[in-house]
């Protein structure tokens, strides 16, 4: 078992994995606290063993494991690689690539919908995981024995997880529906917040554009400052301050203290300044330039049906060809296709479409059916006799 707490010492590791087929990759962070994930461990599996990287080690450089990450000749393998490949964007300013996410991976080859790294290596690699230090605080030193064999296992068992996965997916020829997948995960816009639009990720109740543009300029203001403050949004103002706040567009220190869960000590501070400049910003915004957010549409009458009617071929399809629905379809794509043939949504785009778009098509329009044989959904072409329906019974 190695523990990395050198620059030296991790220059040397990372050299040795030069051209190295592949890797295995995780991270421990935190993000209780703090805006941007804190990283507290990096594990890296090669063919020879595995190691685990202290980037709190007084002096370390983690140059080298960024050159590394960026190596176009070594694959990295995270398990749902999400969160780790934000930290390495956030920290180096680079994607790790390429990339392979066995969560997505399992989620292509039939194991259903998000499958969790215990699932996987249990049913891939045999491997049975102590999950007695999922909760530790890796933020901790030293690090104890149990806290580093749990954090190597999550790359050890995956190296066996992979291989499996990676033969799954060339017997199935589905080896390009990952790479769709993985063009996004290592797309540098995935990871990159823009303050301007963080208001769109709150839940309103009116969209009014001139309180959409006092909301607009609060929310800019509070994803600005908790980047800066290295904090969390709520810790800078909770949503449902910040909505009040755009609700009530105060223009006075006294207006703002009277927001409810605030104070004469925050309105009459540096907080307090800056959010009466942002309310002042969307107030003095002209018309012609207030956001405007079109309000969901109410799905026609009957749509419902249609859905649901798309629902069944989905899981049929899916139940056919081994693959979780959710990496197919969701609700959504399900509710705008009933409405619109030709809507743009990933479900009638590269191989989802083959898979699932093209029949989908095809039900809707009444150019095939559905129909129960031995017990099982099954589409049918259109106009295909079906089972007569039983005689009634006669009258007494």
């Amino acid at each position: 078992m190695t523990l990395i707490t050198t620059t030296d010492a991790l220059q040397a590791f990372c050299q040795s994995l030069a051209g190295t087929e592949y890797i295995t990759v995780d991270t421990e962070f935190l993000r209780e606290k703090t805006y941007w994930p804190q990283l507290c461990l990096v594990q890296v599996g090669g063919p020879d063993g595995a190691v685990a990287i202290d980037p709190l080690a007084e002096g370390i450089d983690l140059t080298p494991l960024f050159a590394l990450m960026s190596d176009p000749s070594v694959l990295k393998v995270f398990h749902a690689a999400r969160q780790d490949v934000e930290i390495f964007w956030h920290l180096s300013g680079q994607i790790p690539h390429p990339l392979f996410d066995t969560q997505v991976a399992a989620m292509v080859c039939g194991f259903g919908e998000s499958v969790g790294y215990e699932t996987l290596v249990t049913k891939l690699a045999g491997a049975r995981i102590d999950k007695s230090s999922r909760f530790t605080d890796w933020s901790h030193r030293p690090l104890t024995e149990r806290q580093l064999t749990y954090a190597l296992s999550d790359v050890i068992h995956l190296r066996p997880a992979y291989e499996k996965l990676k033969r799954r997916l060339a017997r199935s020829g589905r080896s390009h529906w990952l790479e769709e997948e993985m063009a996004i995960l290592t797309d540098p816009a995935t990871y990159q917040v823009d303050p301007e639009s963080s208001y769109l990720r709150l839940k309103v109740r009116t969209n009014k554009p001139r309180f959409m543009a006092i909301l607009k300029e609060l929310a800019a203001w509070r994803e600005r400052e908790a980047q800066r403050r290295d904090q969390p949004r709520s810790r800078i103002l909770r949503d449902e301050a910040l909505l009040e706040i755009a609700a009530h567009a105060p223009t006075t220190v006294d207006d703002l203290a009277r927001t409810r869960g605030l104070g004469r000590g925050f309105a009459e501070g540096r907080q307090g300044a800056d959010v009466l400049a942002a309310v002042k910003g969307g107030l003095d915004l002209p018309d012609s330039a207030l956001p405007r957010v079109e309000p969901r549409e109410e799905p026609p009458p009957g749509l419902q049906p249609i859905v649901e009617l798309l629902r069944v071929l989905l899981k049929m399809k899916c139940d056919e060809n081994n693959v979780a629905a959710k990496l197919v379809a969701s609700s959504a794509d399900l509710e705008a296709l009933a409405a619109d043939d030709g809507a743009d949504i990933a479900a009638m785009q590269g191989w989802r479409r083959e898979l699932f778009g093209n029949d989908a098509l095809a039900l809707k329009h009444g150019k095939i059916g559905l129909a129960v044989i031995d017990r099982r959904v099954r589409i049918v072409p259109a106009g295909e006799p079906r089972p007569s329906a039983a005689p009634p019974e006669p009258e007494t």
